[in-house]
């Protein structure tokens, strides 16, 4: 095959995409959730968000992004839990490594979904199409947990052949044609990337169907400029997209954040929760192999105004350092009540032959950097009557940090709250 060939071989590409992942890990945990509608994220009396729920939950209309309180009212029966997300993760190397043995190139898109670049491995669709019913089967057999399966020539043909026999499916879009066949008189909605703004707007100039995009191709891309022609190849069913590798260091930042079921108003609360904060983005840089050049601290007062600040700082990856900057910022910022309190790293790149700072040379930085935050873990164990140096690893699982901020929230000192 020469070079030109090899360019224009075409691409198969299969998309998988887990059902209902977080409730499904639940259910397969815990038989007694099965045939029940189960609710993943804030609880009904908390503030938040639905993250996921099973398809008993999405029968009375809950979905993801919903708000808990809205869930709640549409299904006030429903059994309502705080996601786990370190399980999650756990299984999601599971699936991940099952997916990696039949793709020459995978992009994840979150723990649950990826693209599976299958062109050269499988060679041709029947050999591609066995390999789809295998993801399946071993995802079934290894973790207990079903997927749907898509196979396509392209990104969003594949995404969109997932989507269409859900749960548990398998369905194929193996060219053009077949992808306008089977959207033409669908919502512009069905298209990837038209999401209900996007939709609105289109409704709004009289654009309701994919074929109206099709028929009035020229009034989209006069409309939303780039995005319009975007939409508009998708609506031809075009799309040239790679499956592009996600890369550690391609990854913008790295950030915590924590939303208080009360408004707090005790700004040395939110230091003490900075500290834990600082820490999560310690062990999330050291995990995926990053370090960083600054730090960013995040704050959303009552009225949903957010605010963000950010510096340049040494060795920003550290823990004391996130702690040492984002207290310097918080203490330059109006001291109102908050919902919402954030700490983060960007500029990153591996955490690989680092170059020795000034700073290196005439202090152990990074002994100082850790003595801060030994020194304010014991303050805070003291304060608040919790062992927070013996139970960091706890603290970091699932849930455990959302519950240790409320228990710290709740019992601040008098005289502080």
């Amino acid at each position: 095959m020469t070079d030109k060939q090899e360019a224009k071989k075409r691409k198969i590409i299969i998309h998988v995409d887990m059902d209902a992942f977080y409730a499904a890990v639940e259910m397969r945990d815990d038989p007694s959730l099965k045939g029940k509608p189960l609710i993943i994220g804030s609880l009904p009396t908390e503030r938040g968000v639905v993250a996921t729920c099973n398809y008993e939950a999405r029968k009375y209309g809950v979905h993801s992004a919903m708000n808990i309180k809205e869930a709640y009212r549409l299904c006030p029966r429903g059994i309502y839990m705080h996601p786990n997300f370190e399980k999650y993760r756990q299984v999601s190397h599971q699936i991940r490594a099952i997916w990696n043995d039949y793709a020459v190139k995978m992009e994840t898109v979150a723990l649950d979904e990826a693209y599976l670049d299958v062109t050269y491995s499988a060679g041709n669709i029947e050999t591609a199409r066995e390999m789809a019913h295998t993801i399946k089967e071993r995802v079934r057999k290894e973790t207990g947990l079903s997927c749907s399966v898509g196979l396509a020539y392209s990104k969003t043909a594949a995404k969109t052949a997932s989507e269409e026999k859900k749960p548990d499916g398998y369905f194929e879009i193996l060219t053009e044609q077949d992808f306008i066949d089977l959207l033409i008189d669908r919502e512009v909605r069905s298209l990837y990337t038209v999401g209900e703004k996007t939709a609105e707007k289109l409704n709004k100039i009289g654009i309701y169907t994919v074929r109206d995009i099709q028929e009035r191709k020229d009034d989209v891309i006069n409309h939303f400029g780039k995005h319009g022609r975007l939409i508009t190849d998708l609506a031809f069913g075009i799309d040239d997209r790679e499956v592009t590798t996600y890369k550690p260091e391609d990854a913008k930042s790295i950030s915590r954040e924590v939303t208080f079921q009360e408004n707090v108003d005790d700004y040395e609360l939110l230091k003490d929760v900075l500290v834990l904060l600082a820490i999560s983005v310690e062990r999330r840089a050291k995990r995926a192999g990053l370090r960083g050049s600054g730090v960013t601290l995040k704050l959303t007062y009552t009225d949903m105004k957010s605010i963000t600040r950010s510096g340049l700082a040494i060795s920003a990856e550290k823990a004391g350092t996130v702690y040492r900057e984002t207290v310097t910022m918080l203490d330059q910022l109006d001291k109102r009540p908050v919902r919402l309190v954030g700490a983060g790293i960007y500029n990153l790149s591996p955490d690989e032959g680092r170059q020795m700072t000034l700073d290196d040379f005439l202090e152990d930085a990074d002994a100082d950097r850790e003595q801060i935050i030994e020194t304010r873990l014991k303050e805070m164990g003291e304060k608040y009557g919790l062992d927070f140096a013996g139970h960091l690893e706890d603290i970091y699982s699932g849930t455990t940090m959302y519950r240790t901020i409320e228990y710290m929230r709740k019992h601040t000192p008098e005289g502080k709250r």
